[in-house]
């Protein structure tokens, strides 16, 4: 792992002081979060138009065994240290956690970003971390999404 990379990636408990420092400097924090699991143009562009919310960018990296949950027998593909290191690449990117809940809402109450986004696949109606998000006094923002890019449609792809 480059130790930038290595830095970009810390726990919870160690980047809330971080993000506080950054909060009362008058930095505006994005969050977003996802699985990661084969990153694609979608991904980046999704990171950008976050980043570009803000002034910091942090990507909650979902673990392995709950990637396993919501995607399925055989995912991910890439373990959780792969996809978080893949995800602190991206240099639009500032801070990346690793999270194992069903939900990013006791990360965001424990971040407490400014802006939450969800990438633009997302149907949901209200966002499961709405409460956390509105209890926090937070914005939620749904990101454009790039048609045709989706880690599940490139893996079916590979398959065949």
């Amino acid at each position: 792992m480059t130790d930038r990379a290595k830095r970009k990636i810390s726990g919870r408990r160690e980047l809330a002081p971080r993000l506080e420092r950054k909060r009362s400097r008058g930095e505006r924090i994005v969050f977003t979060s996802g699985c990661y699991d084969l990153l694609h143009i979608g991904h980046l562009r999704g990171f950008e138009q976050a980043r570009s919310l803000g002034d910091v960018l942090v990507v909650g990296v979902n673990r392995d065994r709950r990637v396993r949950e919501l995607k399925g027998r055989g995912r991910p593909i890439v373990s959780e240290r792969q996809r978080a290191e893949l995800v602190a690449g991206f240099e639009c990117v500032d801070h990346v956690v690793l999270f194992g809940e069903d939900t990013a809402a006791p990360l965001i109450r424990s971040l407490r970003p400014d802006i939450v986004c969800k990438g633009g696949e997302y149907r949901g109606g209200r966002p499961a971390e709405q409460e956390a998000i509105e209890s926090l006094g937070g914005e939620f923002v749904l990101l454009r999404q790039v048609p045709g890019n989706r880690s599940s449609a490139l893996i079916k792809r590979l398959r065949r």
